[in-house]
């Protein structure tokens, strides 16, 4: 297994015992901030009512009205909400949500963890990041973990969308889609700049400037870390433009900085350590976190006729990533029994004692095109709307690990040398049949995925092909125009990681790829104006579901086993302004989760030797599932 950068205390895989076993506190906020903001805006706002360009991008919703033809559960926050609750995360936002935990890790949301209907939010493996319908993460298939993610301040709206209308992206269709849409050009010249400080050295100044279909967002955002010795620096840039191409079609054209240099440790803190100095204690002034990626992407949208558009996204994006670290847990002994045991003890330790630093250098390419067709037509005698695509995506990881001998160094022995490839393809298809109020739309998603990984340290390569059909279900009913009675049902797919699939030496691991099937029933209305309302119903039943003990890989083995999840999501919004017929809109929002089931449904079992995990039961509580 691999070393992928960051620690799971999973509850089913736990080791040691006592002041020596590792503990997750409650992160404390990285900032308390104080806010002063200063807008200036030129001859005309950014977005001008009636001067925006409506941009070719692929939607995973649209805008809120779109969501009675949804065959499942839906949520749009726009830009108003956004603004209105001038929200600090990523995290914040997505608590508006229900289904949807966000969990913090450093403060500034530059790594979210989130989760969907109680499956784990670590590193957000199991949920689907887009940004204008492009894949977000560096590695979809291939390594599905998120150690980037743009800063909020970049999108103007978030949709997110599970159920099985899901089947239209992809590859993961376990928990849900997050689409974050980003701003649209202005037609005239406009602009704006804003300037917040707080404590804990927190800074975030943005420029924002358009004109004539183009658009420039730069921002940097800084501030200190939750524990001493952390902090981070960040840079994102980002140009949109968007092209006419005659009456008929039109062009948006991407691209996209970003850089982080980060004061990170991988380290946690003993119980001891936490007793005898405080939850904001890190020794590890040396630990460094530098990253950078760099996207291009096209989308083009041509009318084919009065009832057909086709869309096409081209992408691309690069990620390099260099985290050096010197202690990552207190049983790796990378720094020495005396260092262990003065941790273990909740002595105090000097990490210019500790003559070792190791390097987790990661770069990534990702690129791939997918054309989209939607179509209305009649075309089996009942009025129809025809969702359809194909995807070709490639990945390419490049991993290396150095060993230095002292406490800076940034080179060292090289212990792992590692390519990983991914070549995926993809056809989706979703009709929507109309039948006057009642419409049902099934659909299906075939993923084809072909996998390498070659030791440069040995020569050994290894490779394995996987296959997967994807079908779905959904029926909308809308009795009037405000109420909308939804169900569906799909199957979840995840594949599992190159990593996994495919050893160091090049065996081949028999790991399957993740499933489940979902099921889901709810009710959207906004029978009273000024109030909206919708609750759903879930249940996911997983055949088999990967647990990664430690998602940095080490001494923790991969299992898997059947698990089950099911609740209620409720959501609700009261405009103000709309139920008393004024200017103002004060507004009431709820988002709340029940998940009275999420527990194993058999014995967690390692893939390496069909052994159940210590720990692991069937009817346990899920570790992870808020």
């Amino acid at each position: 297994m691999s070393r992928h950068d960051d620690w799971l205390f999973h509850s089913m895989h736990h080791s040691g015992a006592g002041g020596g076993r590792l503990v997750q506190r409650p992160r404390l906020p990285a900032t308390l901030t104080l806010a002063v903001a200063l807008t200036l805006s030129a001859t005309a706002p950014l977005v001008a009512q009636g001067q925006e360009r409506v941009m070719p991008q692929v939607e995973v919703i649209g805008e809120r009205s779109n969501l009675e033809h949804i065959p499942g559960s839906g949520a749009v926050l726009e830009e108003e909400t956004l603004k209105a609750s001038r929200v600090f995360t990523t995290n914040e936002a997505l608590r508006k949500i229900p289904g949807v935990h966000a969990r913090d890790e450093e403060g500034l949301g530059l790594r979210p963890n989130i989760g969907m209907r109680g499956l784990n939010p670590t590193r957000s493996t199991k949920v689907l990041l887009l940004e204008d319908g492009i894949p977000l993460a560096y590695a979809p298939y291939g390594d599905n973990a998120s150690y980037y993610h743009p800063p909020i301040e970049r999108f103007e709206r978030i949709e997110v969308m599970k159920g099985a209308g899901q089947i239209l992206f992809g590859p993961q269709t376990l928990g849900g889609v997050i689409n974050y849409i980003t701003p649209a050009p202005p037609r005239e010249f406009g602009g704006s700049v804003s300037l917040t400080a707080g404590n804990r050295d927190y800074f975030n100044g943005r420029l924002r400037l358009g004109r004539s279909n183009m658009l420039l967002d730069i921002m940097r955002k800084q501030g200190d870390g939750a524990r001493d010795n952390t902090g981070s620096v960040l840079d994102d840039f980002n140009y949109k433009a968007v092209v006419d191409l005659g009456s008929d079609q039109a062009l948006t054209l991407r691209a996209n900085y970003y850089q982080e240099d980060s004061t990170l440790t991988y380290s946690g803190l003993t119980e001891a350590e936490y007793q005898n100095l405080g939850a904001r204690y890190n020794p590890f002034k040396n630990d460094t976190f530098d990253a950078s990626r760099y996207g291009l992407s096209a989308t083009h949208e041509v009318a084919l006729g009065t009832d057909a558009t086709l869309t096409t996204n081209v992408y691309g994006a690069a990620f390099y990533r260099d985290w050096w670290r010197q202690a990552s847990t207190t049983t790796d002994g990378q720094c020495g029994a005396a260092f262990t045991t003065a941790r273990n003890s909740g002595v105090a330790v000097n990490p210019d004692t500790c003559n070792s630093a190791q390097g987790r250098l990661r770069d990534y390419q990702t690129w791939g095109v997918e054309p989209r067709l939607a179509l209305r037509h009649d075309a089996f005698g009942v009025p129809g709307e025809l969702d359809a695509g194909v995807r070709m995506h490639f990945e390419t990881q490049d991993r290396q690990q150095k060993n230095g001998a002292s406490p800076t160094a940034r080179e060292g022995t090289l212990a792992e040398n590692n390519e990983r490839e991914t070549q995926a393809y993809s056809v989706f298809v979703q009709n929507r049949f109309l039948f006057g109020k009642l419409a049902i739309a099934p659909g299906l998603r075939v993923e084809h995925i072909r996998s390498e990984r070659t030791n440069r340290l040995t020569g050994v390569l290894g490779e394995v092909n996987l296959t997967e059909w994807i079908p779905g279900l959904g029926a909308t009913f809308n009795p009037d125009e405000r109420t909308t009675y939804f169900a569906g049902v799909h199957r979840g797919f995840a594949p599992p990681r190159t990593e996994d699939l495919i050893g160091a030496t090049g065996t081949f691991t028999d790991v399957d790829a993740e499933k489940s099937w979902n099921y889901e029933l709810g009710v959207r209305t906004g029978a009273v104006e000024g109030v909206n309302a919708q609750l759903a119903l879930f249940h996911n039943d997983f055949s088999n579901q990967i647990a990664v003990g430690s998602i940095a890989g080490g001494s923790t083995p991969l299992a898997q086993g059947e698990t089950l999840y099911q609740g209620v999501e409720l959501s609700a919004r009261l405009d103000g302004g709309k139920l008393m017929k004024t200017t103002g809109n004060p507004f009431l929002q709820l988002a709340y989760t029940w998940l009275p089931t999420a527990e194993s449904q058999t014995p967690f079992k390692q893939v390496s030797d069909g052994v159940s995990v210590s720990g692991s039961a069937t009817g346990k509580r899920l570790p992870y599932a808020p």
